[in-house]
Order: structure tokens, then sequence, then C-alpha cells
């Protein structure tokens, strides 16, 4: 007769159920199978860790990361959720569920997530920054730079944390404060065309028209074919008065890419103020309101911008429209 071996599991806390070993046991397999079968193999071997032991934190929140690895991101917010649930003082899976309903565009869900991620890690320069992120998108801009200065405060080394904050400052037309962190950030890093476009759009606000035209022709050098600068450099221009220039700037944004609004707005004013110098020129204001209507046909929220068409609308009689039961000749 044989002897059966008879095996007593304990933990340092006490004894462990043979339920939670085999669970285990299905997470150690996952971890094997990553490395050499598929995901949905190692899926499977979660799925069942969790049955056995659906508390089992760990399990949900790899089942988290395969979820997301597949692209299937609600899932992965399901699991991730759940990891939390049975494990609140994991910051991994607090943050990575933060990261996921930023994903799925759930700003709400997101907050409350890195809320609790950077309550267990206050110092996780990623965690505050990501958060910031989060309440700029809801508009929440006070929010925002709260948490990027927070971020900076754990590592002021990272220039595009400095990006993050100007940007923010920018939207409440705090430009001295924008200014600040845009030459932060390029401090650390010079090699920032966009930067140098949102610098000059700062130095704009303030009329500070030759030190904005100096960052353009800066980042120009950096990327020749950035189409945000080009387009920038047309607006400092036409303000310099340089309106050959600013022409020429517009149409080379443009040429790179069709799709910009402001620059067919700022073509059509260009054109505008020719037909009033001359205005005989009638080819100029019929340029002008075609530049005009292009930029409103990509971006119609333009008050300013109807208004102007409303005011140099040549007096024409609207087209008479047909009546209800009019037809044509049988």
């Amino acid at each position: 007769m044989g002897w059966a071996c008879v095996v007593t599991l304990t933990t340092s806390g006490g004894c462990q159920s043979i339920s939670t070993y085999e669970a285990e046991q299905h997470l150690a397999r996952s971890e094997q199978i990553l490395t050499e079968d598929p995901l949905e193999k190692a899926l499977g071997e979660l799925q069942r860790a969790v049955e056995l032991d659906p508390s089992f934190a760990e399990a949900h929140a790899k089942m988290g990361e395969i979820y997301e690895r597949k692209g299937e991101y609600e899932r992965a917010v399901g699991a991730f959720a759940a990891a939390v649930t049975h494990d609140p003082k994991s910051f991994n899976s607090a943050v990575n569920l933060g990261r996921l309903y930023h994903m799925t565009n759930r700003l709400n869900d997101a907050v409350e997530a890195y809320l609790h991620a950077v309550d267990l890690s206050p110092n996780d320069f990623d965690a505050q920054l990501n958060l910031g992120v989060v309440y700029q998108q809801m508009g929440d801009l006070g929010g925002a730079v709260d948490r990027f200065e927070r971020a900076l405060q754990i590592d002021p080394a990272r220039p595009y944390a400095y990006v993050n904050l100007g940007v923010a400052y920018d939207a409440q037309d705090k430009s001295y404060e924008a200014i600040n962190a845009y030459q932060e950030a390029l401090e650390r890093d010079a090699n920032q065309p966009l930067v140098l476009v949102n610098l000059s759009n700062a130095y704009m606000k303030q009329g500070r028209l030759k030190l904005a035209k100096q960052a353009l022709q800066q980042a120009l050098k950096m990327e020749p074919c950035l189409a945000a600068a080009h387009e920038a450099l047309g607006l400092c221009l036409f303000c310099l008065e340089e309106y050959d220039a600013a022409e020429d700037s517009y149409l080379t944004a443009l040429g790179i890419d069709p799709s910009l609004a402001n620059s067919h707005a700022g073509l059509g004013s260009i054109h505008m103020l020719q037909h009033v110098k001359s205005p005989d020129r009638i080819d100029l204001r019929d340029k002008a309101m075609e530049e005009w209507h292009r930029s409103l046909e990509l971006n119609p929220r333009q008050a300013k911008l109807r208004r102007l068409i409303a005011k140099y609308q040549p007096d024409a009689a609207p087209p008479r429209p047909a009546s209800a039961g009019a037809r044509g000749n049988d």
C-alpha cells in the first residue's frame, strides 16, 4: 500500500486555502504562457484564477494588461476596476485604471482614479501630470495648473510638463506666466519648434511682435515645413503691416496644410485691405470673400469673420426661391 503525501500550505499570515493556492498556480502559469504562447491562453489561465478566487487582485490586474494589449479597452477597464476594488492600496492598478478611463474618454472617472492613485503615491510625477492633463481637457484650468506644478516640484527637469503648464496658463490669458513656462521648457530642451510657436503667440497677445517674429523664425530654422509656424508668422507679419511677406507665409502654410482656416482668413484680410486701397479692384474683394468663405467652411465658429463678410458683401438681390408647386415644362 502506497503512502499518500499530505501537504500543509501555510503563509506568514496563517493557513492558505487550497483554492487560493491553485489560483496562484494559474497566475504563475499565465506568466510562463505570456513568454511562449498566445495571449488567449494566458488570459484563460487568469480567468480560471479569478473563478477560483474572485478577490485575486493581481490576476484581475494581469487580465487588464492583456485586454489592453488586445485593444479591448472596456474589458481592460473592468479588469483594472476589479483589481482596485479587491486591492485598494495597489498604486499600479489605480493609475492603470485612470489611464484606461482617460483613453476611453471617461474623464470624470479618470479624475477619480488618478486622485486615488496620487493619494497612494503623492510623489509620482506621471500620475500628477496625467491628472493635470485630464483636468485640462475638462476645462478645469485651475486644477490643471495645480497638478502640473505639483509634478514639476517632483521633477523640475521635464520640459513637457512646463509646456503643459504654459498651455494651461495661456488658456487663462495669463500670458506672462505662460511665457515663463515656455521659456523654462526651452531651457531644458531648445529643440522644440512647436513650443516656440506657442511662445510667439503669447508674445503677440502682449503686442511684442518683434520677439514673436524672432521666435517663429527660429522655429522655422528647426522645422522648415511646420505649417503652424508659417501660419503664425503670417499673422505676426500682418500685424507688423508687412503684408506681402504675410501673404507669402499664409500661402506657404496652406501649401503644407490646405485645411488651415486661419490662413484662409488671413489671406482674405490681406486681399480686402488691398481692395480698400484700390476700390476699383473688384477682383481683390472677390478673392477676399472667397478666402473668408473657405475659412468658415473649415471652421464655422468664427463670428467676427461672418460680420466681415456681411459688411463687405456686394449689394445683390437674393435669388428668388421657386414656389412650392412650380414645375418645369413637361
